[in-house]
């Protein structure tokens, strides 16, 4: 598994989530975006309360924000706030330390069954699951669950864990978190395999350079234009002060995109996606 930097958590940066929101007019002169892989763990409630955290995802110009968060009590509290603005998506970790972990532990699945029924959420993850783990009686639960509730599984794992889950459930809906970190070659081959598949973007950069989009990657995007998706990963608190940042970015290499696709990967698919799974939950 790729590993991530961290910057420090400065108190400059702290201060800078005081920011001031960009007026209306600018806002409605970007390409709309959403961001599908948005985390507010329990480590970031302090630093960044709720109103400064939501604060952030608007002024970044975020349409909509996909938030699993490590408790689930850091997703309700900005859902409480912004249920326009914000997609909950479960995460099976209490708290932080439980990636490798989690899916040993057989009191999960009574923990989301607890919570789905108790709340809206559009997914169950993101998790982080690899090869033969995924046919663990605990994944196979969430499968099983994703599927009773008609919700996608934010699956952060190898393409062979993937493959497994789409053989328990041939008709379950996977975002692919960053895509595995693998070649675009592999992301386009299973995508041609699993047609309720879906690939987010966060953390990756080799899609493109400045604003010129790398050519393989293009090709695969116009392939598959319905089935890409953006993403930043605050898997860290400091990683909050890279959302507006990440979705100038992501708005300057689309432009150089087809509108359409563009607009597709932008925020059309993450909004088909969080359709289908909230149709009738809201």
């Amino acid at each position: 598994m790729r590993s991530r930097r961290e910057l420090p958590l400065t108190a400059g940066l702290i201060a800078g989530a005081a920011f001031l929101l960009t007026g209306p007019a600018a806002l409605a002169e970007q390409r709309p975006v959403i961001d599908t892989h948005i985390h507010y763990s329990h480590d970031a409630w302090a630093p960044l309360p709720p109103a400064k955290a939501i604060e952030v995802l608007k002024k970044a110009g975020l349409k909509r924000a996909f938030v699993s968060s490590s408790s689930d009590e850091g997703t309700q509290k900005l859902y409480r706030l912004a249920p326009k603005l914000i997609v909950p998506v479960l995460r099976p970790y209490r708290q932080r330390g439980e990636i490798s972990t989690w899916f040993k532990d057989e009191t999960v699945i009574g923990m989301l069954e607890g919570l789905l029924k108790k709340n809206v959420y559009a997914g169950i993850g993101e998790l982080h699951i690899f090869g033969k783990d995924a046919d663990s009686t605990v994944m196979r639960g969430v499968v099983r669950l994703a599927r009773e509730h008609k919700i996608f599984i934010h699956l952060h794992g190898d393409a062979d864990a993937v493959s497994r889950v789409f053989a328990q459930d041939p008709g379950a809906t996977v975002l692919w978190a960053h895509s595995d970190f693998t070649q675009p070659d592999n992301v386009g081959a299973m995508l041609a395999r699993h047609k309720r598949l879906w690939a987010d973007l966060a953390f990756r950069t080799e899609h493109y350079s400045g604003s010129t989009v790398d050519p393989e990657w293009k090709k695969l995007f116009v392939a598959y234009p319905d089935r890409f998706t953006l993403g930043t990963d605050t898997f860290a608190p400091e990683r909050w002060y890279y959302v507006e940042e990440h979705a100038k970015t992501a708005r300057a290499w689309l432009d150089t995109l087809p509108a359409d696709l563009a607009d597709r990967i932008a925020y059309k698919n993450a909004e088909a996606l969080a359709a289908w799974a909230l149709k009738g939950k809201e």
